[in-house]
């Protein structure tokens, strides 16, 4: 009992000791929380001016806070513990961040994966982009992941490395998008003729931009039934700017080449046999 009440004593005595240096410590922090503070208001004054993303201001903001943070624990510290030194606070935050580095390898290589699609400025908030099978709009560029809203309204949270590491489509980069068809005509047809009048139908449809971009109408192939024409032309984006103007250029290409009285073939079919076939003719009608 005498050493255990001896060593209870010399504990007293030894936090009695460090009270001074754990109120300093404690003010320290106060300090260090006040100045987070200001930092925080005026990074965020500073960069709101800027055209930076508003996930990637709020990063910054935050490791503002977090530097002033870590300044103010170590000082605290040091003050509050004399025997620990700079070089093995420093040295215990290498190990920590060794360790936490394996535990977390995926979060990380996601935040830094974030930061860097944050800095770059090639996908934006409302493009329509394409990843590994994943097609939607980009709702939400965060840290670790971002937000894609498929075009049947499902949201997708891909994580940020995904979209780092693989081949990425941004299929509104422009706001315009080239669009392609198929156009058959019989092979009784003018070829020439024919042209002339699709790409006159393709150029008077309201989705087409024709202005600036030339409409392309190629002769393609030699297919079973038709000559096929590649349909080039110039319209919107996005997906529904695509279905839109593939709707009525399909439609007034139709119009026009039953006007002109072009004939869009059915599949025909050639049989031919090595040996002679005979035709019975007769035909014998059976009442039911």
């Amino acid at each position: 009992m005498d050493i255990l009440i001896a060593q209870i004593r010399d504990i007293a005595r030894g936090a009695i000791e460090i009270l001074p240096q754990l109120f300093i410590s404690l003010i320290i922090l106060f300090v260090t929380y006040l100045c987070a503070k200001l930092v925080r208001h005026i990074v965020k004054s500073i960069l709101k001016k800027t055209n930076l993303r508003p996930s990637l201001v709020e990063l910054l903001v935050l490791f503002s806070s977090l530097t002033i943070w870590l300044i103010g624990i170590m000082i605290a510290a040091i003050i509050a513990f004399p025997e620990l030194t700079p070089t093995k606070m420093l040295a215990g935050l290498g190990i920590g961040s060794v360790a936490i580095g394996f535990a977390f390898k995926d979060i990380f290589e996601n935040f830094l994966a974030g930061i860097i699609i944050l800095v770059r400025r090639e996908m934006r908030i409302g493009d329509f982009v394409a990843c590994e099978g994943y097609e939607g709009t980009v709702e939400a560029i965060l840290v670790r992941e971002t937000h894609i809203r498929k075009t049947d309204g499902e949201l997708v949270i891909l994580p940020n490395s995904m979209l780092f590491k693989n081949p990425l489509t941004i299929r509104t980069a422009l706001d315009q998008r080239r669009t392609t068809i198929i156009c058959g005509v019989a092979y009784s047809e003018d070829v020439d003729e024919a042209r002339s009048v699709i790409k006159q139908a393709v150029t008077d449809c309201k989705t087409v931009i024709s202005d600036s971009r030339p409409v392309e109408i190629f002769a393609n192939e030699f297919a079973d039934s038709s000559i096929n024409f590649e349909v080039t032309w110039w319209t919107g984006s996005r997906p529904l700017n695509i279905r839109e103007s593939r709707d009525e250029v399909v439609t007034a290409i139709k119009s026009a080449l039953d006007k002109a009285g072009i004939e869009i073939p059915f599949p025909y079919r050639t049989l031919t046999f090595k040996d002679p076939v005979s035709i019975n003719t007769n035909q014998k009608v059976v009442d039911q």
